[in-house]
C-alpha cells in the first residue's frame, strides 16, 4: 500500500519510499511531468511533505504546474539566521556565450509566449548559429564559428535547457525547455537589451583596436 497509518495523529501518511523517491529524483535533476507521469503524481500529492523533507537540507522546491517541471535550489538564508548552511546544490559558472545563448533562447521563449500560439519552442542548430552571429566578429570563420555554436549548444543540452530532437534529414534541431524561464527570470530579461548593447561597444571596439593594429 502507499500509505500507512500515523498512530499519533489518526491521519494517513505517505509511505517513506515515496518521499525518497521523489527527493533522489529531484537532487538528481528537474522533474518533467512529461517524462514521469506518476512520479510527478506523487509529487503533486506529497509536495507539502517534500518540501519539509528537503528543507532540513537547505533546499526549497521550486515546482511550476502548468509548465511541468519541478527542481530543487538552495534556499537563501536570511541576515538573521546566522552561518548559512554548506551549497547542497552546486552552482555551475558559465561562459559568457554559454550565457548569452540561454539569454536569447529565454528572449525567443518569451516572443513566442506573446502570441498565444504555439508552447513548444523548436530550433535548428542553424537558427541558433544565426541569433549569435550578430556578436562575432564579422570575418570569422564560418565552419570555426558552427563548431563553436554546437559546443555551446551542446553545454545547454547538459544544463537541461536544450532537448535534442530526432534529426529528420536537415540540421540538428532542438526543443527549448521552459525550465529556462525560472533560470533566466524578468528582472534579468529587463536588462538584456542594456547587456547587449554594450557587449556589442565592446565588441566593435575590440574590432577597431584589431583593424587600427593591422594598419601601423
Amino acid at each position: 500500500m502507499d500509505q500507512t497509518s500515523d498512530a499519533r495523529e489518526g491521519l494517513p501518511t505517505a509511505a517513506p519510499d515515496r518521499l525518497s523517491v521523489l527527493a533522489i529524483s529531484l537532487l538528481k535533476g528537474v522533474l518533467y511531468r512529461e517524462a514521469d507521469e506518476r512520479l510527478w503524481a506523487d509529487l503533486l500529492e506529497l509536495q507539502a511533505r517534500l518540501r519539509d523533507y528537503v528543507g532540513v537540507l537547505g533546499l526549497e522546491l521550486l515546482l511550476d504546474e502548468a509548465e511541468g517541471y519541478a527542481f530543487l535550489k538552495s534556499r537563501e538564508a536570511a541576515d538573521d539566521e546566522g552561518a548559512a548552511l554548506p551549497r547542497l546544490v552546486a552552482r555551475r559558472p558559465l561562459s559568457f556565450p554559454v550565457s548569452l545563448l540561454l539569454a536569447l533562447l529565454r528572449r525567443k521563449l518569451a516572443e513566442l509566449d506573446a502570441t498565444g500560439g504555439d508552447t513548444r519552442l523548436i530550433l535548428t542548430r542553424d537558427d541558433m548559429v544565426e541569433m549569435l552571429r550578430v556578436f562575432v566578429p564579422a570575418a570569422s570563420n564560418e565552419v570555426r564559428l558552427i563548431d563553436q555554436v554546437e559546443t555551446h549548444i551542446n553545454k545547454v543540452v547538459e544544463l537541461g535547457y536544450l532537448r535534442r530532437l530526432k534529426a529528420s534529414g536537415g540540421a540538428p534541431a532542438f526543443e527549448v525547455r521552459r525550465i529556462l524561464k525560472a533560470f533566466v527570470d524578468a528582472q534579468w530579461l529587463a536588462q538584456f537589451d542594456a547587456r547587449l548593447a554594450a557587449y556589442r561597444a565592446q565588441l566593435a571596439g575590440a574590432v577597431a583596436d584589431r583593424e587600427g593594429a593591422a594598419h601601423e
